[in-house]
């Protein structure tokens, strides 16, 4: 039996993806299990020993090109799903593309949502997926396993990487934060950011290492950080991939930082994570806790605890607004003027717990 799980998404969403494919390896053991995903976000999921074969979607070069050069390479990219033959076709997420693809394909089961635009995609998918509501992400994807009867074995996210990317040198023990998210109105004030960084090493006396992506506006955001702080962390912003920082990830005491990928990555390495969300909501989005079967995400907005993870959140009416920042400003007020001292709190519970 072959299958394609297609997630064209951003690098937590492929992320997120992992308990799936657990689950449809354990009850698939002798399936070749492919999944196809944007460029970019492959890291996720390569190396997982569920996984037969990464097929990449590269999304950004085709929107480059003109409208016939773009038209060949997705029909390239469709032949090259319909030629591998599927016998099952997955689509994770909503949206026409995923199921073009599995219409396409000639598999003869498809499990997707229903199509919103094209008429023509209706009656596409053999077994249609429910919407989200309230639920966490982890638990929509494994909506497949429920339309097909099958049980949930387990949702734990994995992330795998190289022995290689374990050579980087770092202190015995450490926090590790990551400040930033691409998108930049998830993030919180530099000025909080700075004061969280020196509270761990002037009065914790913890280490603190810093990561994030080589992208311009990460790294000036970073430095905007540094230049508020009074101490002097480890600065690792901008040199490691995402293989390596899940390296780095796995070895320290806790994980401090926004609503981004790495907080999942953390939550994939079981280490102990206080996030800050703004305009999206934990319940879709909170770091998954690996020991837990069920979310503990159960109000849509306000300080929560799942498991050995804490999403400190403001509890006014207008969250989560799914807004790229408050009025068109990039913004989010919500995130801007936190209470530094309950965050201190916070913080030195977890490190309490972690020595205990």
């Amino acid at each position: 039996m072959k299958i394609l799980v297609m997630k064209f998404r951003n690098i937590g969403d492929v992320l997120l993806v992992s308990p799936l494919v657990n689950n449809l390896k354990y009850h698939y053991p002798n399936a070749l299990i492919d999944i196809a995903v944007n460029r970019g976000t492959e890291e996720m999921i390569t190396l997982h020993p569920a996984i037969n074969d990464v097929i990449i979607y590269d999304r950004s070069n085709i929107k480059k090109q003109n409208i016939f050069k773009q038209l060949l390479l997705e029909l390239q990219f469709a032949f090259q799903i319909r030629s591998s033959k599927y016998d099952m076709v997955i689509n994770t997420t909503e949206g026409d593309r995923g199921a073009q693809l599995a219409w396409l394909s000639g598999a003869s089961i498809t499990i997707g949502h229903r199509p919103k635009k094209n008429r023509l995609l209706q009656n596409t998918f053999t077994h249609l997926l429910p919407k989200q509501g309230l639920r966490h992400t982890i638990e929509t994807n494994l909506d497949v396993l429920r339309v097909l009867n099958l049980k949930i074995i387990e949702k734990k996210v994995n992330i795998f990487w190289k022995k290689d990317d374990e050579d980087i040198d770092l202190p015995e023990e450490f926090i590790h934060i990551h400040p930033v998210s691409r998108w930049m109105f998830k993030c919180i004030s530099d000025k909080t950011m700075a004061q969280i960084i020196d509270y761990c090493e002037l009065e914790l006396s913890q280490k603190v290492v810093l990561t994030a992506a080589p992208i311009k506006e990460e790294l000036k955001k970073v430095d905007s950080i540094l230049k508020l702080c009074k101490s002097e962390p480890l600065n690792f912003s901008g040199q490691y991939t995402l293989k390596q920082t899940a390296a780095l990830n796995k070895k320290a005491k806790a994980f401090i930082g926004v609503d981004t990928a790495i907080m999942h990555i953390s939550a994939a390495n079981n280490i102990p994570i206080l996030a800050f969300f703004g305009p999206s909501g934990a319940d879709h989005w909170g770091p998954w806790d690996n020991d837990l079967f069920e979310s503990e995400y159960l109000t849509r907005r306000g300080f929560r605890i799942m498991g050995k993870h804490r999403v400190l959140q403001e509890n006014w009416e207008c969250i989560p607004c799914g807004k790229d920042g408050c009025d068109g400003t990039k913004v989010s007020d919500c995130l801007m003027n936190l209470d530094i001292e309950f965050i201190k709190y916070n913080i030195k519970e977890i490190i309490d717990a972690k020595k205990d």
